[in-house]
């Protein structure tokens, strides 16, 4: 039959043809190949950086981590996955040079290697700042939630053991009951036996979960990641996951940090926002962030720290009991009281008290005032009258929100800059969920992500020509930096070591970078 198609190439025809041919030259699998081969692999701390020329060669690091470069930005991530694709993907064949390493192999790189992951993204972003593609200046801080390896039944809490406990409680004394039946015969007593001694054990289980809770001090214990807790997703369900906290800088919408503080953002903001301004050393920082931020003590600490906040105030929800609202009674700062519709003052004994995370002082007219006056029945039905609590530190919340609202364009530009990057590493890139276990891997996780998003994002911004010229600056210093005596190296590579080169401390409490 006659078909007007277009015709492919004889299948058995044997051509010469080299790899690098079959890669484009715009191709990400070369701007990764750069970028790797730029890192200090060694001083970040990748395992097998060196290796003794004893026993069998293992894989470079440096191959191993373009691998999963690769890999992450196309949403290749498991370690099965990426091992086929090394054996049918022509990028990645050229990328690692015909290599083929198993998936334990693929799986180990990254079981070994979580703190010089993180270390060169932190490493990146020192760069991305040399570049002058970030200042630190304007800082959004927000959170995204992935779901981890860790089932919903296998995490616990207190209601869940009693529920649990008692269910397991009922069982047992309803087969203790039906063996201490004469008429049970003894194929069925064995299986009552059976029965009972399953939901004993279940129980046993149970008691020994809190006995770990209790131990732990946690309100919830995961079974499968200890690390894991239950959190609340969109749409209001509930699954096991990280609540994982992200700083971008407002410049060129790049990552800069991020971390696991909680299953809430309530006390992340400080953190998160003192380890950029470590980081980047800028004159001044501004946050934006939602209203889950907003509470006193975070923003309070930020302003002791120099760093201004402009965090969407949390809104007063008036009580639909027809009774005048909070808002209609006046504070004076200088007296330090209230006045109230009825121009009496309520004041306060000074004693401050805890009410969850924060510190408040009680207002209160006198007794006899509240009950002697003509507007109580719209006031208060408290019997020793109206009681107002404010925050120790309300000046603060009142500064954020004066600053909120006199700039209102300027604190817009939070979703502009940290909505686009969580909607292209969850949508795009399919990073909705973890394949590690334990909070250090699953960071590492993270923030290779967020490497491979810098790089791209890096890559649009300067282009390809511009991006491959500054990378072999970094490569060309590096090498000039390993080879050049050590008179030579401090007179003159020395500025540029430390402008490139990061040696992080080894104390595992710090995450702080130092230069060598």
């Amino acid at each position: 039959m006659n078909q007007n198609h277009v015709e492919g190439i004889d299948r058995d025809q044997v051509t010469m043809i080299s790899l690098g041919e079959m890669v484009s030259q715009d191709s990400i699998a070369r701007i990764i190949d750069l970028f790797v081969d730029a890192l200090p692999v060694k001083e970040l701390g990748f395992k097998y950086a060196e290796t003794s020329f004893k026993g069998r060669p293992a894989y470079a690091p440096s191959d191993m981590l373009k691998l999963y470069m690769y890999g992450y930005r196309h949403s290749i991530r498991s370690s099965r996955k990426l091992q086929k694709a090394a054996q049918v993907n022509i990028e990645i064949m050229w990328l690692i040079k015909g290599l083929r390493p198993d998936d334990r192999t693929v799986a180990r790189f990254r079981k070994d290697n979580p703190e010089a992951i993180r270390k060169a993204f932190r490493h990146f972003v020192l760069i991305l700042k040399d570049w002058d593609l970030l200042d630190g200046t304007t800082v959004a801080i927000d959170s995204f939630k992935i779901r981890a390896q860790n089932s919903l039944k296998n995490n616990l809490n207190q209601k869940r053991i009693d529920r649990q406990a008692a269910y397991h409680q009922e069982k047992i004394e309803t087969y203790l009951k039906a063996l201490d039946e004469d008429d049970v015969d003894e194929e069925k007593r064995e299986e009552l036996q059976q029965k009972h001694d399953h939901h004993k054990g279940r129980k046993e289980h149970f008691q020994e979960m809190e006995k770990q809770l209790n131990e732990s001090g946690e309100k919830q214990i995961s079974l499968t990641d200890p690390d894991a807790k239950a959190v609340v997703f969109q749409r209001n369900s509930i699954q096991v996951g990280y609540n994982v906290q992200a700083a971008c800088d407002g410049k060129n919408k790049l990552f800069i940090h991020s971390d696991v503080l909680g299953v809430n953002d309530t006390h992340a903001l400080h953190p998160m926002a003192k380890e950029v301004k470590d980081l980047l050393q800028p004159e001044e920082m501004t946050t934006l962030t939602d209203k889950g931020y907003t509470v006193a003590d975070q923003l309070n600490k930020c302003e002791e720290d120099g760093i201004i906040t402009y965090s969407s105030p949390k809104e007063f929800t008036p009580q639909d009991n027809g009774l005048f609202n909070n808002d209609v009674f006046v504070y004076d700062a200088e007296k330090d009281q209230y006045t109230c519709p009825n121009d009496q003052p309520l004041t306060t004994n000074g004693t401050v008290y805890e009410k969850g995370t924060h510190r408040i002082k009680h207002y209160k007219a006198g007794t006899k005032t509240c009950r002697e006056c003509p507007l109580r029945e719209g006031c208060n039905r408290n019997k020793s009258g109206k009681i107002i609590e404010r925050n120790c530190l309300q000046e603060i919340l009142d500064a954020n929100r004066k600053r909120v609202e006199a700039d209102p364009q300027y604190y817009r530009q939070r979703q502009q800059i940290t909505e686009h990057q969580f909607g292209t590493l969850k949508r795009q890139w399919g990073f909705t969920f973890t394949l590690v276990k334990r909070k250090i891997n699953v960071l590492a996780e993270v923030e290779l992500s967020m490497l491979n998003y810098n790089l791209c994002r890096a890559l649009t911004i300067l282009g390809s020509d511009e991006l491959k010229r500054r990378i072999n600056i970094l490569v060309l210093a590096f090498l000039k930096l390993i080879s050049a005596p050590y008179g030579l190296f401090n007179a003159f590579w020395r500025p540029l070591a430390a402008t490139y080169l990061l040696v992080f401390k080894t104390d595992p409490h710090s995450r702080h970078a130092i230069f060598v």
